[in-house]
């Protein structure tokens, strides 16, 4: 049962300086949006590719392989990609038998293993990206230029750090 005083204004929460004025569901629809985005096409360039049409986690790791400066142990793999040591070996296996990395020897360290792309890993990689510029270019012709314009202007003050007073 409630009372007067439930619903009086002096009762009601106070919002913290700074605090975010917009409403949560807003919130939550725009990253539900941009989440069904990215996986949507994600899915469509990954599943339309590879020996295997690769999982977007097995992409994830060959991209960390592709834009270092040379081979990586299996725990810096783990590290970049933010997961358990052992899941990055079940993705390496996977990978190793499509042929898109190979194992070397760590010449620093005769007990350790290093893993690097192969071509076959960059092509892969390089497919993957195309067909992801044709989904976003596919779904961005749906609006005409100056939409286009007013969603990246949009996007890129949302992706700017905030400003500090």
């Amino acid at each position: 049962m409630s009372t007067h005083e439930d619903h009086h204004p002096a009762h009601a929460p106070v919002p913290q300086a700074g605090a975010p004025t917009v409403p949560a569901d807003e919130s939550a629809e725009l990253l539900d949006l941009l989440h069904r985005l990215l996986r949507d096409v994600r899915r469509a360039a990954v599943g339309a590719v590879g020996p295997g049409a690769q999982a977007p986690g097995q992409v994830r790791m060959l991209r960390v392989l592709q834009h270092c400066d040379g081979p990586l142990r299996l725990g810096q793999v783990a590290t970049a990609l933010d997961v358990a040591p052992r899941s990055v070996t079940s993705k390496v296996d996977t990978a190793e038998a499509d042929g898109l990395v190979r194992r070397v020897a760590d010449p620093t360290d005769r007990r350790a293993t290093l893993i690097e792309l192969t071509e076959a890993g960059r092509a892969l990689l390089d497919d993957v990206s195309a067909r992801r510029h044709e989904g976003v270019a596919g779904r961005l012709d749906r609006l005409d230029a100056d939409e286009r314009a007013q969603l990246l202007a949009l996007l890129r003050r949302l992706t700017d750090p905030p400003a500090t007073a």
